[in-house]
């Protein structure tokens, strides 16, 4: 199984282009050592040619200008994205679906709770008709298996988790369970297994036995700690309310991860806040000591026996 991180940072990507936290302006300066990255989104594939592509973030075309396997070559327009699965309705996780409309059609895999997002308060299905057939939804039932004709070795299975929906949506502060969900994906052909989750508000005991099996964890880093946007003055909301496990607390992402099998622990969707962005601080190091990677925009994982 081939994956590729698109995008590493939260909403808002790294630096936020209105935040002046330590970190934006650290990075901004050059004053920290930290890696400047684009909003949350990941390829997949089982032969490093054809690709499914997870979430669609508002940076997705200078995501694709700077992945040379999403070029297709031999044709005048093209790509090699054979499909697009959508993991919630979050802005930062469905904007860039509008930039890939001289593209459609696109096939999109999404629960029914997140397509009746996309088709109301955010919608983007119904703007997208008007493009070559727009977006073609392909329903998820939580807990059964799907595939994607392009990358036929690699199975998905959507987890319901415990987040929250977004701001836009009726179902703010009670979401339902597919408005969250996470990806376990299995390569048929060697039985190696990714569990996607880059949004993760509590573990329970639908995805404890998924993240208990899966070789590598990709999984939500947004915050330190729980009142991080209190802590450094840009927000008031706790991850929590977010839908985000922070790393540090007591019952933490860090305790829950230190808990796991998986021979790779690999943070993603981080927020400009969070102080494992700059490489040299304290809590970089900790994770390192811990094993816990974090990734970066382009970082590539092969999966293999």
């Amino acid at each position: 199984m081939f994956i590729k991180v698109l995008g590493s940072a939260a909403g808002g990507g790294f630096p936020q282009w209105n935040c002046n936290c330590a970190n934006c302006h650290g990075v901004r300066n050059g004053t920290i050592q930290a890696q400047p990255r684009t909003q949350s989104s990941i390829i997949l594939s089982d032969n490093g040619e054809d690709w499914v592509l997870c979430n669609a973030s508002p940076d997705i075309s200078q995501q694709i200008l700077h992945t040379p396997e999403l070029t297709k070559k031999g044709v005048l327009r093209g790509t090699n994205i054979g499909g697009i699965i959508l993991t919630d309705s979050q802005i930062d996780h469905t904007t860039g679906l509008l930039s890939l409309r001289e593209g459609c059609p696109h096939q999109v895999w999404c629960t029914p709770e997140v397509h009746n997002d996309l088709t109301s308060g955010f919608p983007i299905f119904t703007m997208l008709k008007h493009w070559n057939g727009g977006l073609q939804h392909r329903p998820i039932a939580p807990l059964n298996t799907f595939s994607v004709d392009v990358c036929p070795d690699l199975q998905f299975t959507a987890i319901p988790i415990l987040s929250n929906a977004p701001p836009y949506s009726p179902y703010r502060d009670r979401p339902l369970p597919g408005h969250n969900v996470a990806l376990f994906i299995k390569n048929r052909a060697n039985g190696q297994t990714l569990l996607y989750a880059p949004g993760l508000g509590e573990p329970d005991d639908v995805i404890l036995p998924w993240l208990k099996q899966a070789d590598c964890l990709l999984i939500d880093g947004t915050v330190w700690q729980d009142d991080e946007l209190l802590a450094t003055g840009v927000g008031k909301n706790t991850g929590k309310a977010m839908g985000h496990l922070a790393l540090a607390e007591e019952q933490g992402l860090m305790a829950l991860l230190a808990s796991l099998p998986a021979k790779r622990k690999i943070l993603i969707h981080i927020n400009n806040t969070n102080p494992i962005l700059n490489e040299q601080s304290p809590q970089r190091q900790f994770l390192t000591q811990q094993g816990i990677e974090v990734s970066w925009d382009g970082m590539a994982i092969h999966l293999q026996d």
